[in-house]
């Protein structure tokens, strides 16, 4: 059980969502995704959609998307 972020390489919000992650000091796994949305199944099959990021506490049982949900969620519930 743990931390893992759906992210496509070179996306900024993706990129924001990792440095919460490294900056609150949370380990986590990141699945590399496709670059086009049609090639995104895992995502859909996880989250209902197919963008990017997307992060699952499995702990938690928490799946949400937008980097400043994300971000949020990082900080006010993992970070502690």
């Amino acid at each position: 059980m743990g931390i893992v972020l759906y992210a496509l390489d070179g996306c900024p919000f993706c990129e924001r969502v990792h440095d919460a992650l490294t900056d609150a000091d949370i380990e986590y796994e990141t699945h590399w995704v496709e670059p086009l949305h049609s090639d995104r199944d895992e995502v859909k099959r996880v989250s209902g959609q197919r963008v990017v990021p997307v992060l699952v506490d499995e702990e938690r049982g928490v799946t949400m998307n937008e980097s400043e949900n994300i971000s949020q969620y990082i900080e006010n519930t993992l970070a502690r």
